[in-house]
């Protein structure tokens, strides 16, 4: 195990995590061009701000949608530009507290906890509305859709179940219930369906992962509550590589843990600071299909790239 500057070796053989750079407010990759400060200065130009992402989705390095609670907006990160989407400047569409964003069928899925609901936004970026328009929910977080299943997945985190909807948000069936036994849940939150179908579930307050099945079936857990590698202290955003390597982001350890498709803890990297590489109280991760992992770095008020390489 070793760590270089912006280098974070991997316990298998010939894998590597890079740090990639950096997504800050009006600086699409940590860094402002000549020509957008001119513009800024000629035309008086508001930067774009992130303040307090917790939550990312992303096609590529190239095409990020970044949660930004703090402002209560969605940020969207186009080549080298950042832009509010249409839908958020639009006079009482700030949410106040922002948690979980998917994409199902060309559609970013929203949801707000406090609000208690989710949200459509349209393809296009120009129109937001409640998903659907009536569905009681009890404090939604984190949210994720199956293309296996053609099924969407919610937390219901005061709830302590998942709600699994149709793509429509029709309501389908429930999974677990409040408890600490096999398939229940105390506070559950983050949530990511891999390639296969397979659905991770932070169970925040049992201080563990638990992992179904695309039907809702219960499959396994790992994860216990402490500070040593591999325990769990305030677990959030949760991802798989295409490795099946599990990465779980631990705030209170400003770091990404990883762990093997059977929860044997591998590594982590980060630590607590504002270089790069680090971390303070880290929130979301993401995990595109070219195992590019973007991680919400929630108090740096910025979006971390890394990459897996092999």
């Amino acid at each position: 195990m070793c760590i270089l500057t912006s280098v974070f070796c991997f316990p298998q053989e010939n894998q590597v995590i890079k740090y990639i750079g950096s997504i800050n407010s009006g600086q699409a990759n940590g860094k402002k061009s000549a020509l957008r400060m001119i513009s800024n200065l000629l035309f008086g130009k508001k930067e774009t701000e992130i303040r307090n992402p917790v939550a990312v989705y992303a096609e590529n390095p190239e095409n990020v949608w970044i949660l930004s609670q703090g402002n209560g907006t969605l940020v969207e990160k186009t080549e080298n530009e950042l832009t509010v989407l249409p839908a958020f400047r639009k006079a009482g569409n700030r949410m106040p507290s922002l948690v979980g964003i998917c994409m199902a069928e060309g559609n970013i899925l929203l949801t707000d906890s406090y609000n208690e609901n989710i949200y459509k936004l349209s393809a296009d970026g120009n129109s937001l509305e409640k998903f659907p328009e009536e569905l009681n929910l009890e404090r939604p977080t984190g949210i994720a859709y199956s293309e296996i299943s053609d099924e969407i997945w919610v937390a219901e985190t005061s709830a302590h179940r998942i709600r699994i909807l149709d793509r429509q948000g029709n309501h389908l069936r429930y999974v677990g219930r409040r408890g600490s036994g096999e398939g229940e849940f105390n506070y559950p939150t983050h949530i990511w369906i891999d390639n296969d179908g397979t659905v991770y579930i932070v169970d925040s307050m049992n201080f563990r992962v638990q992992i179904f099945s695309h039907r809702g079936e219960y499959l396994s857990s790992f994860g216990k509550a402490g500070n040593g590698s591999g325990d769990i202290a305030r677990p959030k955003g949760i991802a798989t590589d295409s490795y099946s390597n599990i990465y779980l982001v631990d705030a209170l350890f400003h770091t990404v843990q990883i762990f093997d498709r059977d929860g044997n803890y591998l590594y982590r990297f980060g630590g607590q600071g504002r270089e790069e590489g680090q971390f303070w109280m880290p929130n979301g991760i993401y995990i595109d299909q070219n195992n590019y992992i973007y991680v919400s770095d929630n108090y740096n008020n910025r979006v971390q790239i890394f990459r897996l390489i092999k």
